[in-house]
C-alpha cells in the first residue's frame, strides 16, 4: 500500500479515534511527510512497512544537521512513534522500527550573559552630554542593578521608586508584586535623570507617572530599548547577541557567581518556579570544575 493511501489513513485515526485538535493533527501527518520526503531524497524506495530502525536514525542526523532544534527534532520523533503505534494497531507491521529510537536530550538552554567588562563597556560608550544619553545609562543601570524584563521597565514609575530604603515596586507577570533592591549606582542615575533631563521634558498626559521617557514626553517603548541596546553593542564592537533580557541574564548569574541564594534570586526575578532560576547556575559550575581542575591532585 502506498505511503499517501496510508496518511490518509492515519490523519483519519487521529481526528476521530484520538479526537485532536485540527492543530496537532496537521502536525503529526507532516512529521511522517518529512520522512516519507527525506526517503525520497535518500533513493530509498521503501513502504512504511519497509521502514527499519537505521532509516530512521539517517534521518533524525539529517534533520539535526540542517539545524533542527533538538525541541523540534524530539517533536517529530514522538510524532513518527506515534505513527508506528498507529501501523502495529492496524496490523500492518508486527514490530515497532522507532521502538529504540532516543529523542536528543533537551538541556535548558543557556542565556546569554554579559561579564562585567563588557557590561562597563557598553555603559561607558554612552554619550552623555545628549539628554538621551543620560536616560540611557540610568535606563540600563536599572536594568542591570534590578533584573527587571523590559516591561518592567519601561512601566516603573516614579511613585514605585522608594529612594530611602533602596527598592523598586514591581508589576511582574501575572500582576503581581514584588520588591527588587536597586543599587546606589543605579539610582544615582536615576537621580541625574530626573532632575536635570526629565525635569525639561513637555510631558504628555498619561504619561507624568512613568520614570523613562522619550523626546516627546511619552512612555519609552519596548522596541526602543532593543533599538539602544544594539546600538551600543554595535558601538564597543561586541560580537554577542545583547538584548534587555541579557542584562537580566547578566544579573542572575552574577549573583549567583557571587554566591547569592537561589531563592533570593528567584525572589528578585519574580520567577514562579526555581527550577527557571536555576539555568543561571551554568557559570557557577563551570568556575567549580575549573577549581578542581586547578587544584585538585586528582584531576
Amino acid at each position: 500500500m502506498a505511503w499517501e493511501i496510508y496518511i490518509q489513513e492515519y490523519e483519519n485515526y487521529l481526528k476521530l479515534e484520538r479526537s485532536l485538535s485540527e492543530n496537532s493533527v496537521e502536525a503529526y501527518v507532516h512529521d511522517v511527510v518529512k520522512l516519507k520526503q527525506f526517503l525520497e531524497i535518500s533513493n530509498l524506495d521503501i513502504t512504511a512497512q519497509q521502514v527499519q530502525a537505521n532509516h530512521l536514525q539517517n534521518f533524525i542526523e539529517y534533520i539535526n544537521e540542517l539545524g533542527m532544534s533538538a525541541h523540534s527534532q524530539a517533536r517529530i520523533i514522538s510524532g513518527l512513534k506515534s505513527f508506528y503505534k498507529f501501523m502495529m494497531y492496524e496490523g500492518e507491521i508486527d514490530v515497532d522500527p522507532t521502538a529504540l529510537l532516543e529523542a536528543p536530550k533537551l538541556g535548558r538552554k543557556l542565556p546569554d550573559t554579559l561579564d562585567i567588562h563588557e557590561i562597563d563597556k557598553i555603559l561607558a560608550a554612552i554619550d552623555h552630554s545628549k539628554a538621551e544619553g543620560m536616560r540611557n545609562r540610568a535606563m540600563l543601570e536599572t536594568l542591570y542593578s534590578s533584573g527587571l524584563r523590559v516591561t518592567e521597565l519601561i512601566s516603573l514609575k516614579i511613585s514605585n521608586i522608594h529612594f530611602e530604603i533602596g527598592f523598586l515596586r514591581i508589576l511582574g507577570k501575572g500582576n503581581k508584586e514584588r520588591l527588587v533592591p536597586i543599587g546606589r549606582e543605579a539610582l544615582k542615575h536615576i537621580n541625574m535623570y530626573r532632575e536635570e533631563v526629565r525635569v525639561h521634558l513637555d510631558v504628555k498626559p498619561g504619561h507624568e507617572s512613568f520614570l523613562f521617557l522619550n523626546r516627546n514626553g511619552k512612555q519609552l517603548s519596548r522596541q526602543m530599548v532593543f533599538i539602544v541596546i544594539k546600538d551600543l553593542v554595535a558601538k564597543v564592537g561586541l560580537h554577542k547577541t545583547v538584548s534587555p533580557h541579557t542584562f537580566r541574564h547578566s544579573f542572575a548569574t552574577h549573583l549567583i557567581e557571587g554566591g547569592a541564594d537561589l531563592r533570593a534570586v528567584q525572589e528578585m526575578l519574580g520567577h514562579e518556579s526555581i527550577t527557571t532560576t536555576e539555568i543561571y547556575t551554568h557559570l557557577d559550575r563551570d568556575y567549580l570544575k575549573q577549581i578542581i581542575k586547578d587544584f585538585h591532585p586528582r584531576s
